[in-house]
């Protein structure tokens, strides 16, 4: 036998032993662990319908602004399961919202990418913060806290200029935070209430992009959340409705104008997410309880399946993405 016939055979073998271990290694996982590897082997095919929770979910109301750490089940945020391959290598990230949700997600994948992170929160969400902060320092990566109320633009301008000197620059900027509290009537949604929510979701987007655009070099991206309720906008969300379309609209205008700058800016429209919006007053819970069901996926997204998103449209693999809104929702086709 030659030498390169013996080294063909010796590969054969190695390559089916190591597929061999592989299949042992993932036949004791559940289904949320048998995510894609650090060398990119893809999990194994599954319906996307069964691949999370159904529900029913149990009655589980919470008072705001509310905690992931404290529902059932957990939200899947991709702790376990998302893997990086440098994508955003010496990336310095802001990310509003980043305790729980698709924040937390947002924030997971960017660090196993590669970015340092910082993290704004409000004061009583402290406990999910705490574990996101060691998440991202366990990749090794620098975890900036920064907990407060973004409905003051005096905050969101310190909130910029706290990041910056945190990471040591700005280049990414994900706009998580969001107010989502039904009422049933227009006449039961107080003035105090509309404010809360238009300052939470649209003076807070419009401040803080202000303040780190100047930060900002060329090959920045922001990357903002809208909703499928801007296009489809729900009946007991009226003004939540109207700031997610506004959000649509901002990330179309300013796209145009920051594209001189070299400064990329798109949006993510969710659908259905399993987070603690919806069980601290975004939804009733008769409609927590079935919440995902009226879509044609029959089930909401977990946080993890949306990060893959921001990642792309933050990273330099999404360079002529700009001006877009991308809509993940569980097959309702929307945005259109």
């Amino acid at each position: 036998m030659s030498g390169k016939t013996s080294d063909d055979a010796r590969r054969k073998v190695l390559k089916g032993a190591a597929v061999g271990l592989a299949a042992l290694a993932s036949a004791g996982r559940s289904k949320a662990e048998t995510a894609p590897t650090q060398n990119g082997t893809p999990p194994p095919l599954m319906d996307p319908g069964k691949l999370h929770t159904a529900g029913p979910f149990k009655s589980q109301p919470q008072p705001w602004p509310g905690l992931a750490s404290h529902m059932t089940p957990r939200p899947d945020h991709g702790e376990k399961t998302y893997r990086g391959s440098g994508r955003m290598a010496g990336r310095k990230a802001l990310i509003t919202g980043g305790d729980s949700g698709l924040g937390r997600a947002t924030a997971i994948a960017f660090a196993r990418e590669g970015a340092d992170v910082a993290i704004s929160y409000l004061p009583q969400e402290e406990e999910d913060a705490r574990e996101v902060i060691q998440l991202v320092q366990a990749e090794g990566r620098k975890a900036v806290a920064l907990p407060g109320d973004i409905r003051t633009e005096a905050f969101c301008q310190k909130l910029v200029t706290d990041a910056v000197s945190g990471l040591g620059g700005l280049d990414c900027l994900v706009n998580c935070a969001g107010r989502q509290h039904y009422h049933e009537s227009i006449l039961d949604l107080t003035t105090e209430d509309f404010d809360w929510t238009l300052k939470t979701n649209l003076y807070a987007l419009f401040w803080i992009i202000k303040a780190a655009i100047p930060h900002m070099p060329p090959g920045s991206s922001i990357v903002n959340t809208s909703s499928s309720n801007a296009y489809e906008p729900s009946e007991i969300l009226v003004d939540y409705s109207i700031t997610k379309a506004g959000i649509a609209n901002l990330t179309k205008s300013l796209a145009k104008q920051l594209v001189p700058k070299g400064i990329r800016v798109n949006a993510v429209a969710p659908g259905p997410f399993w987070t603690a919006l919806q069980v601290s007053g975004g939804q009733p819970m008769p409609a927590v309880e079935k919440f995902g069901s009226t879509v044609p996926m029959k089930r909401p997204g977990q946080p993890a399946e949306i990060a893959p998103i921001y990642v792309q449209l933050a990273s330099t693999d999404g360079s002529y993405i700009t001006g877009q809104v991308f809509g993940v929702t569980g097959g309702t086709g929307v945005p259109g």
